[in-house]
């Protein structure tokens, strides 16, 4: 069956246009006025007065990932259902190689996690964690498993981080066969210096990780980054970016011509270090590195959101239980009520980042429609490699669209949100805009708050080869 979506305002990240689309065999058979098109059996879905977008991209996710002695409470299931119902349709995963394992078993192993649970379309990047000779001699093979992406930590000491000579070679290796490089810019060593002295006075309270994940820790780390690319020539990605001094690195590079983009995520827009500041442990549910800094820095990430210093939105969804002691849960932040140093590190936003996006930037008029778009959909998918299948609505393209009411209101909480996750960092936000239908290539999954999909349809999107610098 045939699909028009009519009556409808498409708004791309280059233009915005009132006109009809036609869904035929998962894909945007057409676009204009289609009224003479129509055939008896086509379903008609009527748009007046809703915007017509492309599905939202998320850059940056953690689904089923063990971290800190426990694990994400998110799987490929409930996530997707979660992305779904907040207008994604599309996410990279990171996924992990583990010490003694190579980065295709890694990817394999997300592969197999994702198998008969994904519910919109996924692809993958590969995160470092065992950074060998023979790990580096594997980045040029990565786009046989689909994989154009790699990322590297300067953070999180004895566990992730790499230092700078390994780091130089993977950027170099990656810029040369065409993989990009993303990087966790933090400073390792740093972190872990102030975190053993914090401890040994006994600073255990959640507001501490403010201070051990501070923001010149992080604007040193990438501001070393972009270095690196300067020295290397290599493109690179800078993963959710909080402080202001990094961004100002960022811009720097940029205006010498270096081929280095930055991600923000979702929490940064609206949350700030008073947060993890909350009384007693409510604090440690904002945990997460980088956390959320001042409301200056906050006020530099608004800035170049519509400078276009940054180039996407993500949301670094990793959700832990606040309480997981009760039934039928497994451990979660709990596990750090004796010390921020313990806290599984991360927070849930996969469902929440489009419209919050809207709200923060359109609604306060920092940006216009087409550069939210740009944000939410349209970057990540030429950035990435997914362009023009994924990231805008175009013929050819899969039908992945979200119908938007940008006057229906919503209050966003932990008891109606679809993540599995007993809080919500966004408690309480009242935001104007919702998806009120979302589709993935034309199959109706979303409509009017319900659930229409099924564990099996997603499907994973291979990426031979990055996509553009932007």
């Amino acid at each position: 069956m045939r699909t028009i979506i009519q009556g409808g305002t498409i708004v791309g990240a280059g233009d915005t246009v009132a006109a009809d689309v036609l869904v035929e065999d998962e894909k945007i058979a057409a676009i204009g006025k289609l009224s003479g098109r129509r055939r008896l059996d086509d379903k008609v879905i009527d748009a007046r007065g809703l915007l017509v977008m492309p599905g939202g991209i998320d850059p940056h996710t953690h689904l089923d990932m063990p971290f800190g002695g426990t694990r994400s409470t998110d799987d490929f299931f409930t996530g997707h259902k979660a992305a779904a119902f907040g207008g994604t349709t599309t996410h990279i995963d990171f996924a992990i190689q583990r010490k003694g394992e190579s980065l295709i078993d890694g990817i394999r192993t997300w592969k197999a996690k994702a198998e008969g649970k994904a519910v919109i379309d996924y692809s993958f990047h590969i995160s470092v964690a065992d950074p060998t000779d023979e790990t580096i001699a594997e980045i040029p093979r990565l786009n046989r498993e689909g994989v154009s992406s790699i990322k590297v930590f300067l953070a999180y000491k004895n566990v992730f981080q790499m230092d700078d000579t390994t780091f130089l070679k993977i950027l170099g290796v990656a810029g040369e066969v065409g993989i990009l490089t993303l990087v966790h810019a933090e400073n390792g060593d740093a972190v872990a210096l102030i975190s053993e002295k914090l401890l040994a006075e006994g600073k255990n309270d959640m507001k501490y990780h403010n201070v051990a994940h501070s923001a010149v820790i992080e604007a040193e780390a990438m501001s070393r980054a972009v270095d690196f690319v300067e020295i290397t020539g290599s493109p690179l990605y800078i993963v959710h970016v909080a402080s202001g001094q990094g961004l100002q690195a960022v811009r720097r590079g940029r205006l010498k011509g270096l081929p280095v983009m930055a991600e923000t995520c979702s929490q940064y827009l609206t949350l700030t270090d008073k947060a993890i500041e909350t009384g007693g442990f409510e604090g440690a549910k904002y945990i997460c590195s980088p956390p959320p800094k001042t409301a200056w820095d906050q006020s530099i990430i608004h800035e170049c959101l519509a400078d276009g210093t940054i180039q996407t939105v993500a949301t670094d969804h990793c959700p832990f239980w606040f309480d997981g002691t009760k039934k039928g849960r497994f451990a979660g932040k709990e596990l750090g009520r004796s010390s921020w140093a313990k806290v599984p590190n991360g927070v849930p936003g996969i469902e929440d980042r489009f419209t919050v996006l809207w709200h923060v930037g359109v609604n306060s008029g920092l940006i216009g429609p087409e550069r939210f778009v740009a944000l939410a959909s349209t970057n990540a998918a030429k950035i990435f490699g997914l362009y023009p299948r994924k990231g805008t609505i175009s013929v050819g393209s899969d039908a992945d669209i979200v119908l938007f009411d940008p006057n229906k209101k919503h209050k966003i909480s932990a008891g109606t949100h679809h993540m599995n996750v007993d809080y919500n960092v966004y408690e309480g936000l009242e935001v104007k805009g919702w998806p009120v239908q979302v589709f993935v290539r034309g199959r109706l999954l979303v409509e009017d708050g319900e659930w229409l999909g099924e564990a099996g349809f997603g499907k994973f999107i291979s990426r031979t080869e990055m996509g553009r610098v932007l």
